[in-house]
């Protein structure tokens, strides 16, 4: 690909390339000299569970080895002992070196769903900075100003709320830079929520004396599939790659229709004029649209079959509102019963379908709840035993009860 065509590549669903110029020139550079360009990626491993919010970046970084180049995440088993301040409004707790060596071989493992292994290198930031002395510190320090640290927005929130900062904090985003200059890193990608960090980098590594330094791509949040807050496994609003094909299916046919752009754009490959059409109303239902969404989605994850076999079965239970093939099937303990009959709240939560008699309770009152077919209505409900009886929460969670004996 030409080097125009190779910006436009790399330049799609990316907020901000600092400076762009720069990359054409890394690009053209690279192409003629025939030496790969080193891509830096940092992480704190504190979640080693991998949604498409994770997978935005990931595909940046493999778009960037189809064309040539090399790849180094670098997982901070350094820094995150120090925590990550980024939007925090307090100090984080700093995580064991232990912790996040378990939780990179977790990532590691399901980065090879996005990655080219080959041109993927795996580091840990404490191989350089766990040899620094105090010297080399203070040398660090100097690099730069309070004032200057100051400027992140979760340092300034906290200081201007008389909200603690502690000193080791303020080596966060000095130590990362630093993994630039180790790295001597020519791009780093990362999150519009890691601008702070990445701009760092590349001013250290001015500072440190390159004449040529990173240029700094920036990739936006992906919104869950809420519609409203960033995706994450802790709000429930994610879908992670290695969630079985139908589970996926059924979460991105739940999108609304406003963000479905932004799901083609940042998650698949689907030409960007197919996906005008394909998000346009008046000329595409948003169903089929979802529809087609979901199938690239759990291809590029999953396989071509999978994408048939999740499509199928979710026509099969939600539109032709037949019963998934395979349903759970669970035993209560018989304490729950008396004269042969139960509270509904306390199946469903035996079942496995809520966590807790009061979100039972809330699911039921929200007209979520039904039992071979027919809707709850009455929290307060009681249940005769029968072997064989259906609950399901919503569309997507079936149990199947077995009498005990």
């Amino acid at each position: 690909m030409s080097i125009d065509q190779q910006m436009e590549a790399l330049g799609r669903g990316a907020t901000e390339i600092v400076p762009r110029e720069a990359l054409a020139a890394k690009l053209e550079k690279s192409q003629k000299t025939g030496k790969p360009l080193q891509i830096k990626l940092g992480l704190d491993p504190t979640a080693p569970d991998i949604h498409l919010g994770h997978a935005v970046v990931l595909r940046k970084l493999r778009q960037f080895q189809d064309f040539g180049h090399n790849v180094t995440i670098v997982i901070g088993d350094f820094t995150a002992m120090i925590g990550d301040p980024t939007g925090r409004s307090e100090t984080r707790k700093p995580l064991t070196s232990e912790k996040t060596r378990e939780n990179a071989k977790t990532y590691a493992e399901q980065y090879n769903k996005i990655l080219d292994p080959a041109r993927t290198r795996i580091a840990f930031n404490s191989e350089w900075l766990g040899k620094l002395n105090l010297f080399d510190l203070i040398d660090l320090m100097s690099k730069t100003t309070v004032a200057r640290l100051l400027e992140r927005d979760d340092f300034s929130n906290r200081f201007n709320n008389g909200i603690p900062i502690h000193a080791h904090e303020l080596m966060y985003p000095l130590c990362q830079a630093f993994d630039s200059v180790a790295l001597n890193a020519d791009v780093e990608i990362g999150g519009t929520d890691q601008r702070f960090n990445i701009m760092m980098g590349r001013d250290l590594q001015r500072e440190r004396g390159s004449d040529d330094p990173q240029v700094a791509l920036f990739m936006p949040i992906l919104v869950g599939i809420d519609g409203v807050e960033k995706m994450s496994k802790s709000k429930g609003n994610g879908v992670g790659i290695d969630e079985p094909p139908l589970l996926m299916f059924e979460k991105l046919m739940s999108i609304g229709d406003s963000v479905m752009r932004e799901y083609y754009e940042l998650c698949t490959e689907v030409p960007l004029d197919e996906v005008k059409l394909l998000c346009d109303p008046n000329r595409t239902h948003p169903k089929i649209a979802k529809k087609h969404l979901a199938r690239e989605i759990i291809t590029i994850y999953h396989g071509e079959s999978s994408a048939d076999s999740a499509d199928a079965e979710w026509e099969r239970i939600h539109a032709q509102r037949e019963l998934p093939e395979e349903i759970a099937e669970f035993t209560p303990s018989t304490d729950l019963f008396v004269d042969g009959k139960a509270k509904v709240v306390a199946l469903i939560v035996a079942a496995g379908l809520a966590a807790s008699l009061g979100e039972a309770k809330r699911l039921i009152q929200q007209g979520g709840v039904g039992i071979d077919g027919e809707k709850v209505k009455d929290p307060a409900a009681l249940v005769e035993a029968r072997n064989g009886l259906i609950f399901n929460c919503g569309r997507r969670k079936f149990a199947r009860l077995v009498i005990a004996g």
